[in-house]
């Protein structure tokens, strides 16, 4: 499913402590080598969480071929290649589809119906982590009510939920506070495995992210 997002240019990436929550968010990633690489980089979505890394950072990004690719100078392609590993500047950016894209859940195959859901998120807006998901019965939606879909893998949520049909509060976190946004569409009580459901918002906050070892550019790229 990942490889149609973003015409390719995907990432696994590892934030120190951050259990998976980037999942969905893109960076633009500028390799700091200026005899092979663009000053502009280049843009890619995470798509998996990187846990294999032996790097002693707090912050890696295993970029795809074609993303890796991107960022060097026409004619540079194959020596950046031989390199394999190379320093970068990142900074969080939206998404390809922000604009012309909702926030979507999939529901998983794992999911069984009426009492088990579990949901992937599919284009979140890119710019800020998703920390929780609450879903309310819509006759009764308030706070007594709530049931949080706890994170179970990077993109996944899952819990025990009520019959019928729901609401979602989707919770996340700007560069000051948490912010609660609720879905405009009601999701429906027959819903199954495979169905995809177009929540009719999309998250525009944006979180600001650390850069590689604290080395933020101030020029604009």
């Amino acid at each position: 499913m990942a490889l149609d997002f973003n015409h390719g240019y995907l990432a696994a990436a590892s934030f120190d402590g951050n259990e998976g929550r980037v999942c969905g968010r893109c960076y633009r990633v500028r390799c700091e080598n200026k005899r092979l690489c663009k000053r502009e980089g280049t843009t890619v979505i995470v798509t998996d969480e990187l846990t294999n890394s032996n790097s002693n950072k707090k912050v890696n990004f295993s970029l795809s071929r074609k993303a890796y690719m991107a960022m060097a100078k026409k004619g540079m392609e194959k020596q950046l290649l031989k390199h394999g590993a190379v320093h970068v500047t990142y900074k969080s950016y939206p998404c390809d589809f922000f604009n012309n894209k909702n926030l979507t859940l999939r529901v998983e195959e794992s999911s069984k119906w009426p009492d088990y859901l579990a949901v992937k998120v599919l284009y979140q807006g890119g710019q800020t982590n998703l920390y929780g998901i609450f879903a309310y019965p819509v006759s009764q939606v308030d706070p007594s009510h709530m049931m949080l879909l706890s994170r179970n893998g990077s993109a996944v949520f899952d819990n025990i939920v009520t019959s019928g049909p729901l609401k979602f509060e989707f919770v996340v976190r700007d560069d000051t506070d948490n912010l609660s946004i609720f879905a405009k569409n009601v999701f429906p009580a027959d819903w199954k495995p495979g169905m995809i459901f177009d929540t009719g918002v999309q998250i525009r906050a944006t979180q600001s992210e650390g850069c590689y070892v604290n080395k933020c550019p101030n020029d604009s790229w």
